[in-house]
């Protein structure tokens, strides 16, 4: 064989593994192109895929006038890609320091800060800091580019555009939701609030989050190797819905009366809480609902731990003795069921009586009486004793009847979260003084609420309504979606029987009644003092009460029922914090303001019959 040429068995081998060669490299293609081709191309959508969120605004609070309660504002997140910005843009960057409120020095720093840590050894400061930077890239060294940092949270719209202005490539921004409160503390405990997460917390915003939140919109496009979108890729987009608005029965107005008048409470007496509820008789609608201790809804997240119990609606969260505001309840009851007439009159002056064969002894009344009581009287004068021969008259479990039926033991049916039932034990649980307790308002709870309701049910024309905060729903057009309206929950007492008992509330606020400093010249202002004393230890307190006045007016024809409940309050001198001293004035003082208000018209005959009829005539 030559030497000038190959050997034949040399060129085959060659030609060979050439051959396998190719044969391989078909084989992987065959593979990755067929065998593995969805596999793979799923790999590849996934990183080419990109779904951007819009945020839909949450709709508004409204009062039932118009004014708004909560609203969201629109803000932007700034932030800058440090790896795109432009030496020609430098000079530009005070001014965006100032218009960010930031140190000139603290934004050079996050600009030219290009990377962080390494690939193979990340930091622990770049972990703690990943919440700044949300695109990164590996260079060729195995540091990461910073493809985004944050410059502010919280731009708002104006300042957006003036930054936008400036031109300086790479700072750009997202647009988001925040909730803001323009009345800041007002209503708060029935509005609710929104947390940093986006989560709707108690009241309102709770309730009807369904209607508020909207739904979000969002669309589907492809993005580059730089996490940069290709919007000519797009291929599927869903606008954001805005949330509908919600408008409540609450009037700005009167809940500012109402708060300014538990201030005034608090700087007087001191007491450990305070509610005051308005309503109107006839649907149920709150008009006005405040608690103290309260809380501001834009700065909820300051307030310590020991302070988180000022977010709780005390109106339906904590529970009381009615003490007499309760008596409403036996003297009704006798009345519906003809057991006794205004005018039957009950020794007041006796220590006990005896009761199915056992001597029952009574609480003691505050005066004495140098003649039998009527009904009307024992209302008026808030007589212990005549309220338990009253419930003697009914029997356990007829009084127990009626005090279900006028809403107590039982939850109220307010629309939001965290009401309690309070306390009313079956008759079979009973202990033998009970009938003489229940009646004038102790062995019993309720949150102020249901001591609220059951005065309005009497002011109703007999009727218990379930307590209501939320009057309409719109859309972003203001078409109406939905209309809440008065509900009815049962019928407790006649009409007559309200009637009569409307009259004999009248009493109360009068020379002879206990609360004369709550009367209205005019007004037939109708209503029941409370004052029962505080369980402390165990025993009940001389020197701690509970104080109230519920009442409505006119009574002939009711325009709304007030409730006032002062806990722990302490008057100078050391008195006793008797409702008609903490809370009766507090009452008128908030009536003759709705009286101006929602120009309610004095009774032209105060003397003529009252009429309650359907909750009276407007």
């Amino acid at each position: 064989m030559s030497k000038g040429f190959a050997s034949n068995y040399r060129i085959v081998l060659l030609g060979a593994g050439i051959l396998a060669c190719f044969g391989c490299i078909g084989i992987r293609l065959l593979d990755l192109h067929v065998f593995e081709r969805e596999r793979l191309m799923s790999f590849v959508e996934r990183a080419r895929r990109q779904i951007t969120v819009e945020s839909a605004k949450r709709g508004d609070i409204l009062d039932d006038k118009g004014d708004r309660l909560a609203t969201s504002r629109s803000l932007i997140v700034l932030g800058v890609d440090p790896q795109a910005l432009l030496k020609a843009d430098e000079p530009k960057w005070p001014e965006l320091a100032r218009l960010l409120n930031m140190q000139p020095a603290e934004l050079a720093r996050i600009f030219n800060t290009k990377t962080r840590g390494s690939v193979a050894a990340p930091s622990t400061a770049a972990t703690a800091e990943s919440t700044e930077a949300s695109a990164e890239e590996v260079s060729a060294s195995g540091e990461r580019l910073i493809r985004w940092a944050k410059l502010s949270e919280a731009v708002e719209e104006s300042t957006y555009d003036q930054i936008s202005k400036l031109g300086i490539k790479g700072v750009y921004g997202n647009r988001t939701y925040t909730r803001a409160y323009p009345h800041n503390q007002l209503a708060a405990h029935l509005i609710g609030f929104v947390n940093k997460a986006g989560e709707p917390a108690a009241g309102v915003e709770a309730f009807a989050d369904f209607y508020l939140r909207g739904q979000d919109g969002w669309r589907e496009s492809e993005k580059d190797g730089l996490r940069r979108e290709l919007a000519q890729f797009r291929n599927r987009e869903v606008s954001a819905t805005a949330g509908y608005t919600v408008r409540l029965s609450i009037d700005s107005a009167i809940q500012h009366i109402v708060e300014q008048e538990i201030d005034e409470i608090v700087k007087k007496f001191n007491p450990k809480k305070v509610t005051v509820i308005v309503s109107d008789p006839h649907s149920g609608f709150v008009l006005a609902l405040g608690n103290y201790p309260t809380f501001n809804l834009n700065e909820y997240n300051e307030l310590s731990k020991d302070e988180m119990g000022q977010m709780r609606n005390v109106a339906i969260t904590d529970i009381l003795d009615p003490g007499s505001t309760f008596k409403i309840v036996a003297a009704s009851g006798a009345l519906n069921d003809g057991l006794v007439r205004p005018d039957t009159r009950f020794n007041c002056s006796i220590d006990s009586i005896e009761y199915k064969g056992k001597p029952r002894r009574f609480m003691r009344d505050d005066h004495e009486f140098d003649h039998p009581l009527t009904v009307a009287e024992i209302i008026s004068h808030s007589s212990n004793v005549g309220a338990a021969q009253l419930g003697m008259q009914l029997g356990e479990q007829k009084l127990y009847d009626y005090a279900r039926a006028f809403g107590f033991g039982e939850k109220s049916g307010f629309p939001f979260g965290g009401e309690v039932s309070g306390y009313l034990n079956t008759v079979d649980k009973w202990s033998g003084v009970d009938i003489t307790r229940i009646p004038a308002g102790y062995s019993i709870s309720a949150t102020p609420m249901q001591i609220h309701m059951a005065m309005a049910t009497i002011a109703s024309g007999g009727m218990l309504m379930r307590p209501q905060v939320i009057r309409q729903v719109t859309d972003e057009s203001g078409e109406v979606v939905y209309n809440f309206t008065g509900s009815v929950r049962r019928h407790v007492i006649s009409t007559k029987t309200a009637e009569q008992m409307a009259r004999m509330l009248q009493g109360v606020a009068s020379k002879e009644g206990t609360a004369p400093m709550a009367a209205i010249p005019n007004f037939e202002v109708a209503g029941k003092t409370g004052t029962a004393q505080k369980l402390i230890n165990g025993r009940y307190s001389e020197r701690n009460h509970v104080g109230s006045f519920v009442g409505f007016f006119p009574a002939s024809r009711p325009r709304v029922v007030i409730t006032v409940i002062v806990d722990d309050g302490k008057p100078a001198n050391g008195r006793v914090g008797y409702g008609s001293v903490v809370a009766a004035p507090s009452f008128k003082h908030i009536a003759e303001q709705l009286i101006q208000y929602m120009d309610i018209k004095p009774v032209i005959e105060p003397g003529r019959n009252l009429l309650v009829m359907d909750g009276g005539r407007r």
